[in-house]
């Protein structure tokens, strides 16, 4: 598979490992990060990882890390945070009451499925410094509050668009629909048993992760980015296109149930019909320094992102709109 590589850092925040979650899942004899068992079993994960990575793509001469070699290398990456900490119109983004910048996050508070939208029913359990964990009821759309300070600014003023963006990323609402992992049954790899056909969210119900923008909790799913259409195979539904990505054509075992993807996304691992396409949601803090985006490089610029997402969930942005979340997750 094509995937772009992911970043080594903010790791804390992690609910699975790779784009795929191989390296988070009984498959491959590692672990899923689960609330009970964070941040142990992310650790052991990123553990296992470090030696997939020497002995495999780092094209090493088989030598394995030792246990205390792969703890070191573990304790050096989770230790690194990163963010965009300047922008050429704003200046710094730490500045007049914004929060902008790697600094913050190394406080940032974190728990597997904090603020998670769909873990309602799940027991409710304290955490040290009150905060609770799934099952509290308390799921917040307004995912970042870093630049609320620069609300009150001139509008012309380039801080004043970042709050904007901010304020459509947390408030949009999104008809979600058609998305594996979300509007499909749980028996099928969704999380709802019954499915969902079309949930009224905003980006904050993929994005839960506070200031940061992850699947607070393992949730694959897939919104299309590399499914290509079946009226124009060199395309997807979103407008992206894929043409330069070898197109798969699976089937379920002894049925004429078919897919066509550039991915195979959790299903390269388990081999399970349903998860065909499905792969975790990025951390999307210092976004704009991963051009091209997302897993496959099928968006050239945060602009064409930000179409995607109008194209597939039937948006509408006004060219201010559009400028303006380009420039909030420019900042990021």
């Amino acid at each position: 598979m094509y995937r772009r590589p992911l970043p080594s850092t903010n790791l804390r925040f992690l609910s699975a490992v790779m784009f795929d979650g191989r390296e988070s899942t009984p498959a491959t004899g590692t672990t899923k990060i689960l609330f009970a068992n964070y941040p142990a079993s992310l650790l052991s994960d990123l553990a296992h990882q470090s030696v997939s990575a020497t002995t495999g793509h780092a094209q090493g001469d088989g030598t394995r890390p030792t246990p205390a070699e792969q703890q070191e290398i573990v304790a050096f990456e989770s230790a690194l945070f990163t963010a965009q900490a300047f922008g050429t119109k704003t200046g710094f983004l730490d500045t007049r009451v914004a929060n902008g910048g790697p600094g913050t996050l190394v406080s940032q508070p974190f728990f597997i499925s904090v603020n998670s939208s769909v873990h309602f029913l799940l027991p409710q359990l304290e955490q040290p410094g009150g905060l609770v964990a799934p099952g509290d009821g308390e799921f917040s759309s307004a995912i970042f509050n870093l630049f609320e300070g620069w609300a009150a600014l001139p509008p012309r003023d380039p801080r004043a668009a970042v709050a904007r963006g901010q304020a459509i990323f947390n408030s949009k609402p999104i008809n979600i629909s058609g998305v594996a992992g979300i509007n499909d049954d749980a028996s099928a790899g969704g999380l709802v048993a019954g499915g969902i056909p079309v949930l009224q969210g905003t980006c904050g119900t993929c994005h839960d992760t506070p200031n940061v923008g992850n699947h607070s909790f393992p949730t694959p799913l897939n919104i299309g980015t590399g499914d290509p259409s079946n009226a124009n195979p060199s395309v997807n539904l979103g407008g992206l296109d894929v043409s330069y990505l070898p197109k798969i054509t699976v089937c379920r075992t002894g049925t004429q149930d078919c897919k066509t993807t550039t991915d195979l996304g959790q299903a390269l691992i388990d081999g399970q019909f349903d998860h065909v396409g499905k792969i975790k949601g990025p951390i999307l803090r210092g976004l704009s320094a991963r051009a091209p985006f997302f897993h496959n490089g099928s968006a050239q610029t945060l602009l064409d992102a930000v179409r995607f997402y109008e194209i597939r969930f039937g948006l509408v942005f006004t060219p201010q709109e559009e400028s303006d979340l380009v420039a909030f997750l420019s900042v990021l």
